[in-house]
Formats: structure tokens, C-alpha cells, sequence
């Protein structure tokens, strides 16, 4: 290769690292394989070791990648939080060897596991927890304080008092919490994340506390970036005071003094890789003694100090043997690749999902075809690619019908699941009989998610409607009720007929219908016959309802099966129609105005303020306009808390608008 053609392949590099980049550590949404990205940016460091000439400051090898979300407010890094130096050969371990020994003589190394999650920085004065912020760029990060107070292995009180430390750790999820988490995106229709470490970046960096509590996400903190009223004088001695500190550090670490060692150590890493509880690629090689590092120092982008060794991915050839259908407690139907088996990360593996109807017609699968597996973060099998297609092979299809009922499926725009919407397929019956009895729909204390498996396991329910047609016997025989919690739940189970329209609505599950869509219908139509006769032109014109929420209310309401579904209902008793004075609106004191919630609330969530407001006829919007009234701001409110400083919208807090409501 000529200098020209130099100069062009490592513009092309350049690109395309940019954009998958940006696609990784921004939108936490990867195209590529993370050994796919590996080998751009190894040839693009390569080129430029051939011809310095053509190095340029903002090439990936110079910079720290990630950008700031405006979602956050920004925070300054006392100490920048600097990228590692990958390497993908034993050799290259010897050459950072090579390079320590030429600064400094007779080096301890300290070998541990390389976490594949985000970086994050803990800040603590006077022993208490005050700020975490993510990487960023490595000189300034993201203020995701209230996220990180959710992982409960963040201490917010150090065992003593330290006047002032910083750490830096990597926020990770367990590869059981990721398998669980994916398989509900999947029975949800949603796009799945690619792999634990964008789950965790994924979960950290958006605005819901809630959200981020709900993933399961932990933390190892392996880094003490500066600490005050301590004397360290090693990364060893730092690993053994945070952790006197209440830290939760790297799960385990080993001090050498040869290459060799190292060698022997990031081998014995990469065996154990398939038996921990948490994703890693690869091993983290750091020079232990602190003076030696000053002397080593860093160039713009790395410490000249560590090294981190990238494990390879492990791939195996196998054959497509058959497809299976499975429909999900939402209704989307997943395909299942069956395989000849294969042993991959340590396990048998002889399924793996083929995600759906797009990913098999990109593929253009058949039955017979030889294809590459391999697991995702050595969590989950999948489909690297076909390395051969079988030319007697039958392509395989997606079904027309549920497998289940029997209903015809149907695909949404902008969606890449199939779904079955029939409110009566058996598939779904205890996912839809746990929604009907949930507190937002028709609220039946008692009816929690053990007694309703308890009811389908049984045979007693076989869908909603006939939780009216229980009887106290059958409800007392069932393993740890009685007669009295019989009596309890028969009694909710009455009360319940006597629900305002909207709960109805709601606990029909009709998809894109949430509480707030559901009083919109029940207060523009006021009976049930009404919603289900409504045309899209009719839904279309209810402020707040979009046209997706319109098409999906009639698309639910075409079903035979869901009309059969209400009109048992009724039968029962239920109530069909909106109630005219229910006590709780009576004071309209928020009636024309328009509230935008943003931050965290000292003492109650987004989701109560919201009931509350429109409780007393207010409503809620997602984004602050001119048309907003109020903003309701918490701690970190962000981007929406400048924009209504900017548009001179009054903000509130919570104590004001307990206030508005005395």
C-alpha cells in the first residue's frame, strides 16, 4: 500500500469508526461485533504507526470516544478518566513489557478481569456519597446521580469518614438479569439490547430512576482516581481501601512480577470467562506502583502504565435443523432455531433465537443451512451469519396464524414482531389475567401473581371474564387460601364490576393503551359501545390520542374474539359505561392547565403526581412548550428545567404543589 492509498483507507477508517462510535458508546445500539470494531480500530492504529504523517488529533486513536446526552447536566472529571490501550496477542503483552522496563526497573504488575460495562466516577465528602457522573469523553461526563442511587452495592455512607475520595468502577448486569430482561423485550415486541454492557449503558444513562432500579444493575469499582486524608502508595493497597471503604471492588486480582506471570494470569482469566455471573472481554494488565506510573505518565488518550488484553470471540459451525414457533405472553411470536448441538463458552448449545420475521429474510434462511453461532457476552446463543445455504433447503417462513389460537397475526408499522392480539389466546392468558387484576386496571386486592397462576395451572380460569363465574370452593381448595381469603377475594372480585369505564378500558391490555388513553376514550365516549363502534376519523380528533393508539383501538375492537370478550363481561355485570360524579373529580381546581414533570420527587414518584393532577382535571405532557403551564421539577430536573427557564414557565416544587392541592 502507497501513501495515497494510506491516506484514503485511513480517511474510510476514520468514518466508519465515527459512526459505529457513535452507534456503541452514545445510542447504545451496536451494528458490529465488538471483534468487528476491534479490527478497524487495530487497522487504523496500524496505518498510522506505518505513517505518523497521517495521524490527526481527532482520530479514535488520539481521544477518549463518547458524547454528552443533553439529558444530563455535565461534570467536570477532577481526574480525566482515560481510555486503556487494547491488545489482541500474547506478543503485544510482551512489547507493553518491553516499553514499561525501558522507564522503569523491576515492575509488580496487577492482573484482573476487564468488567464489560460503563465507567462511571463515585464522588464521596465527608464520607458520603455526592455525585456520580459516566466517562464521557474522559475530561467531562454525565451527572447520573439518581440513577446510580439505585444500585444498592453504592454505599451513599462510607464505613469512616474520608474527607474526599473519588472512585471509578464499571456499572455492569449480570448475565442472568440481561437473559431475563431480553426475553421480555422479546415477548414484548421490543428491540433487544445486544449484549450486557449496552443493557447497562442503556439503563443508566435515560431519565426514570425507576427504570434503572428495575434493571438489576451492579457495580465493580477497580480505580482510585484521588482520596484525601489516606496514604496509598499502590493500586493493591487502593483495591484493599476501598474495600475497607464499603466499596463492592473487582471480584479478584493478582500481583506478578514477570511477563510470563501476566501471561499465566490473563490465560487463567479467559478460562474461567464462562463460569462468572457477569460479562467480561478481556484481562486488565496495570503497573502496581503509583511512582512508577508518574514516571510512565499517559499519552493523550491512554496510560502509558496498563494494557488491557481483548479476548477473541468463540464461533462454532453447526446446521439449521428445524424452526419453532413460540408465542409470548404478549402475543409476539418468536422463531427458535433448532441446531445440531454444539459446545460454546463451557455449554451445549442446541437453540438459539432467530429474533424475527426481518432477521430471517435478511438471513434468507433455509432449513439444512450450516451457520455460525456463538453467544452474546457468552450469555445468549445467536446467529452470526450463514456460511452456506442448503440448496435443497425449504426457506423458512414465518406463520400466517397464531400457533396458539389460531387467529391471524399481524404486524405493526415500525415494528419487527409478529403479534397475535386475540384477548382469549391461551398463550397469553396469564399474562393478560395478572394485567386485568393489576391496580391500574381493575384493581382485585388479593388477585396478585400467585393466585393467578394458581387459577390457570388449575384449569378455574381460562380467560378474564370468568374470574366472575368463581365460586368459593374452588378458590378455598387452592394451595394456602381458605375459606376467609375465598371469601376476601370473591369479594374484590364483586366490587370490581362496579369500576369506572376506564379501568375496563385498560384492562382489556389493548397495545399502545395506557391508563392515561384509556380515560381519554372513556371521557370523550362514555360507554363501551361507543369505543368499539369508534372509526380512526372519530379517535383521531381526541386531544392527546395519536394515530397508532387510533389504529390499535380498532384493530383490538375488529376482533371477533375481543367483542365475545366484553360482551362476557357485560354479561357479568361489569359496569360498560363512564361514571358521572365519581368524588374524586369534583374539584377541577387543575382544569385547563397543563403540567410537565421532570427530576426526582423527594417523596412520591412521577406516576402519583400525575394521578393526582389529573385527579383534580388537570393534564400531563412528556416535553415543555409554550403551552405548557407548570413545570413540577425534582432534584436533576434537566433539560426540560432549562427549557421552561427559558420560556419563563412558572416551576414548582413538590411542596408548593401539595400547596396547590390543600
Amino acid at each position: 500500500m502507497n501513501r495515497e492509498e494510506a491516506r484514503s483507507r485511513t480517511e474510510e477508517l476514520r468514518r466508519l469508526i465515527a459512526y459505529h462510535s457513535k452507534k456503541y458508546y452514545d445510542e447504545d445500539a451496536p451494528e458490529l461485533e465488538d471483534d468487528e470494531f476491534d479490527a478497524l480500530t487495530r487497522e487504523l492504529r496500524e496505518l498510522e504507526a506505518a505513517y505518523p504523517e497521517l495521524v490527526t488529533p481527532d482520530s479514535y486513536t488520539q481521544k477518549v470516544q463518547g458524547d454528552l446526552s443533553s439529558l444530563f447536566t455535565p461534570v467536570r472529571h477532577e481526574v480525566p478518566l482515560e481510555s486503556l490501550q487494547d491488545v489482541f496477542s500474547l506478543e503485544e503483552l510482551r512489547e507493553f513489557d518491553r516499553r514499561v522496563r525501558e522507564t522503569v526497573s523491576d515492575p509488580t504488575y496487577v492482573v484482573e478481569p476487564k468488567i464489560d460495562g460503563l465507567s462511571i466516577a463515585l464522588e464521596y465528602v465527608d464520607g458520603r456519597f455526592i455525585r456520580g457522573a459516566t466517562r464521557g469523553d474522559g475530561q467531562t461526563g454525565e451527572d447520573v446521580t439518581a440513577n446510580l442511587r439505585t444500585i444498592r452495592s453504592i454505599p451513599e455512607k462510607l464505613a469512616r469518614l474520608v474527607p474526599h475520595i473519588v472512585v471509578r468502577g464499571e456499572v455492569y448486569m449480570p448475565r442472568e438479569s440481561f437473559a431475563r430482561l431480553v426475553t421480555r423485550q422479546e415477548e414484548n415486541g421490543e428491540k433487544t439490547f445486544k449484549n450486557p454492557r449496552n443493557a447497562a449503558a442503556g439503563s443508566l444513562r435515560q431519565k426514570d430512576p425507576s427504570v434503572t432500579k428495575g434493571r438489576d444493575l451492579d457495580i465493580f469499582v477497580f480505580n482510585l482516581q484521588l482520596v484525601e486524608g489516606e496514604t496509598v502508595t499502590s493500586h493493591a493497597q487502593s483495591l484493599e481501601l476501598m474495600k475497607e471503604l464499603g466499596f463492592h471492588i473487582i471480584p479478584f486480582y493478582r500481583q506478578v512480577t514477570s511477563i510470563e506471570e501476566v501471561i499465566e494470569e490473563v490465560r487463567r482469566i479467559g478460562e474461567q470467562r464462562g463460569n462468572l455471573s457477569y460479562d467480561i472481554d478481556g484481562a486488565v494488565v496495570k503497573v502496581d506502583d503509583f511512582d512508577q506510573r508518574r514516571q510512565l505518565g499517559s499519552t493523550a488518550k491512554f496510560p502509558k502504565w496498563a494494557s488491557a488484553y481483548k479476548y477473541p470471540p468463540e464461533e462454532k459451525h453447526t446446521h439449521l435443523l428445524q424452526v419453532e414457533i413460540n408465542v409470548g405472553r404478549t402475543g409476539v411470536l418468536t422463531p427458535t432455531g433448532v441446531f445440531e448441538p454444539v459446545t460454546l463458552a463451557g455449554t451445549t448449545v442446541s437453540r438459539a433465537t432467530l429474533h424475527n420475521e426481518d432477521f430471517i429474510r435478511e438471513k434468507e434462511l433455509r432449513l439444512g443451512d450450516t451457520v455460525v453461532l456463538r453467544k452474546a457476552g457468552d450469555i445468549i446463543p445467536e446467529v452470526v451469519r450463514v456460511e452456506a445455504h442448503d440448496p435443497d433447503g425449504e426457506p423458512v417462513e414465518m406463520p400466517k396464524e397464531c400457533p396458539s389460537c389460531g387467529s391471524e397475526v399481524h404486524r405493526e408499522e415500525g415494528e419487527a414482531a409478529l403479534r397475535c392480539d386475540n384477548p382469549e389466546c391461551p398463550a397469553q392468558q396469564l399474562r393478560r389475567l395478572i394485567h386485568f387484576a393489576s391496580r391500574d386496571a381493575m384493581d382485585i386486592e388479593g388477585l396478585g401473581t400467585a393466585v393467578s397462576e394458581q387459577l390457570v395451572e388449575e384449569g378455574l380460569v381460562h380467560s378474564a371474564y370468568e374470574l366472575y363465574g368463581l365460586e368459593r370452593e374452588q378458590v378455598a381448595a387452592l394451595e394456602r387460601q381458605g375459606d376467609k381469603s375465598a371469601e376476601n377475594l370473591l369479594a374484590a372480585i364483586e366490587k370490581s364490576k362496579g369500576n369506572d369505564l376506564y379501568r375496563v378500558i385498560y384492562a382489556l391490555g389493548i397495545r399502545h393503551i395506557g391508563q392515561k388513553a384509556a380515560k381519554l376514550l372513556a371521557d370523550h365516549f362514555g360507554s363501551m359501545e361507543r369505543v368499539m363502534q369508534a372509526s380512526p376519523e372519530e379517535l383521531n380528533v381526541i386531544d392527546g390520542f395519536g394515530e397508532i393508539m387510533a389504529e390499535s383501538v380498532v384493530q383490538f375492537f375488529s376482533l371477533p374474539q375481543s367483542r365475545h370478550f366484553v360482551e362476557q363481561l357485560e354479561r357479568a355485570g361489569v359496569n360498560m359505561k363512564r361514571l358521572g360524579s365519581r368524588a374524586g373529580e369534583q374539584d377541577r381546581r387543575f382544569e385547563g392547565m397543563t403540567f410537565v414533570l421532570t427530576g426526582t420527587l423527594p417523596s412520591m414518584t412521577r406516576e402519583e403526581a400525575s394521578a393526582l393532577i389529573e385527579k383534580f382535571g388537570g393534564k400531563t405532557a412528556s416535553s415543555v412548550s409554550k403551552k405548557t403551564t407548570v413545570v413540577l421539577a425534582g432534584e436533576g430536573g434537566g433539560s426540560k428545567y432549562r427549557k421552561a427557564q427559558e420560556l419563563g414557565i412558572r416551576i414548582i416544587d413538590e411542596e408548593t404543589f401539595k400547596k396547590m392541592m390543600e
